[in-house]
């Protein structure tokens, strides 16, 4: 039976329809993500944040009366407490140590020994590094006029790094603010999620996806940042025993580099090569050196202990999601990257192992 030219109509109505109403809903999809755009990476680290503190909040609840609200906020105000006050401390100290260092310098100057004559027979670097190291020697004032370019550069790239770490200090400490509020309605989130992952996915599948992605973000965040913080105490209670110039500062530099996924060993190599320089080669020195040099290499070890530790995946996928999303998205990367890798890996599982539509196994068809 042919259609009729009022069924044709009908039917292109309608498809006129439809493609008006989709249309409609992506511009409205499109100026929504443009008005989220400038917060989504605070929206996102709240998120995180709040997943990874919520356990704590679920403890510290029955304390306090069971008020969701009291305890949120007592957990916040302790986070950035924890976070404020060591900031400070160490910019107070970063800033005495300059002043100090410019007062030592216009009084006493900058006395630099001669270089020794072995440094000009090193091949390719050496003629030149020898002139550098004789003019910094007798003529510093010039030396620092002919690189005043340079130099300046540099002062602005110290300076923007210096701007972006207060502003990612900033970021942060919103970020946990929100993440509070997020923790005080912690069990109504936990239903929403539950419902937005259900009707994505499937009635069935939905709740496992959202319990796989809450066990990946604070799987990452205890692998990533405990680990970090577990080197950094290994590493910094050696530099303070051995009273390494600037302990602590190098202490946090081992904390950043291990959550950002880089070697403790940028650190730990130079102040091995320091104390050997400095103190020679001795039981003590050959002891600290070998300790601190482990040490450094503890994150290879407690990674595969830690990292896929809760989480019903196997380990290497969340550690190539780590690392892959460390390298594309940055920081947030280094946890959205695994939750994504997570599912994608249990969506294409579950997909393998589902029996056909008829609940027999398909036949194989010859090629």
């Amino acid at each position: 039976m042919l259609p009729t030219p009022t069924s044709e109509k009908v039917l292109s109505r309608g498809l006129l329809d439809a493609l008006i109403r989709a249309g409609l809903i992506a511009v409205l999809a499109i100026f929504c993500f443009e008005v989220v755009l400038p917060f989504l990476n605070l929206l996102v680290w709240s998120l995180i944040l709040a997943v990874t503190l919520y356990p704590l909040q679920v403890r510290l609840r029955p304390k306090l009366g069971n008020k969701d609200g009291y305890t949120a906020t007592l957990i916040v105000l302790i986070a950035i407490g924890i976070i404020i006050v060591p900031t400070y401390l160490l910019g107070v100290a970063m800033v005495e140590s300059v002043a100090n260092g410019m007062a030592i310098v216009k009084t006493e100057g900058l006395p630099i020994p001669p270089p020794p004559d072995s440094i000009a027979t090193w091949p390719l670097v050496g003629p030149r590094l020898h002139d550098f190291w004789q003019q910094a020697a007798t003529n510093m004032t010039g030396l620092a006029q002919r690189l005043a370019p340079q130099i300046k550069d540099i002062s602005r790239v110290l300076l923007g790094i210096v701007a972006n770490l207060g502003k990612g200090l900033l970021i942060f400490v919103f970020a946990l603010i929100i993440a509070g509020i997020l923790m005080a309605y912690g069990e109504k989130g936990t239903r929403s999620a539950v419902q937005i992952t259900s009707r994505i996915f499937s009635p069935e599948r939905g709740p496992r996806i959202a319990v796989l992605c809450t066990a990946t973000i604070r799987a990452v965040a205890q692998g990533v940042v405990g680990i970090a913080f577990i080197q950094m105490l290994l590493i910094g209670v050696a530099f303070v025993i051995k009273g390494i110039p600037g302990a602590g500062l190098l202490a946090l530099a081992v904390l950043l580099l291990g959550i950002l996924q880089l070697p403790a060993t940028l650190i730990t190599i130079p102040v091995i090569i320091f104390v050997f320089a400095t103190e020679g080669a001795s039981v003590a020195t050959i002891v600290f050196s070998i300790y601190v040099f482990i040490a450094g290499l503890a994150d290879n070890v407690l990674k595969p202990l830690l990292l896929g530790r809760g989480v019903d995946v196997p380990m290497p996928v969340v550690l190539i999601g780590a690392l892959g999303g460390m390298v594309t998205g940055g920081v947030i990367g280094l946890f959205i990257g695994p939750v994504v890798l997570a599912v994608g890996y249990k969506l294409f599982w579950q997909w393998v192992e589902d029996p056909s539509p008829s609940g027999e196994p398909d036949e194989q068809k010859p090629i």
